[in-house]
């Protein structure tokens, strides 16, 4: 059967992300940490869409570190597109359940 365990638990997100000022064409990281059993996958949402990471496209700037974490190798901003400007969620998952950060908001600098 497909009862839980007794260790598993389901996620909870021990390490917020906070809010960011960060200048473009700098890196950026937005912390997130997640424990349960099994462990979480923790993917991460800004303004409600998914965000895709080099695990889905190689040539992304966003990486999904080990932790959690998004890490941005430089904010992308430019006249038509603030692709990385807005508000980002952590979300943790795993079959028992989900969990989601409070609300992070990323901000570019000397626009």
């Amino acid at each position: 059967g497909s009862h839980p365990q007794l260790e598993d638990t389901a996620p909870r997100i021990v390490e917020h992300p906070s809010d960011v000022l960060v200048s473009k064409g700098e890196p950026a990281t937005l912390s997130c940490k997640a424990e349960g059993r099994p462990a979480p996958v923790v993917e991460w949402y800004k303004d409600g869409e998914r965000v895709e990471t080099d695990r889905e496209d190689p040539r992304s700037h966003r990486t999904l570190l080990p932790g959690g974490s998004l890490f941005f190798l430089r904010i992308l901003h430019g006249r038509r597109g603030k692709p990385d400007e807005g508000v980002y969620v952590c979300v943790a998952r795993n079959y028992l359940g989900e969990a989601t950060s409070r609300n992070a908001s990323l901000e570019v600098a000397g626009e």
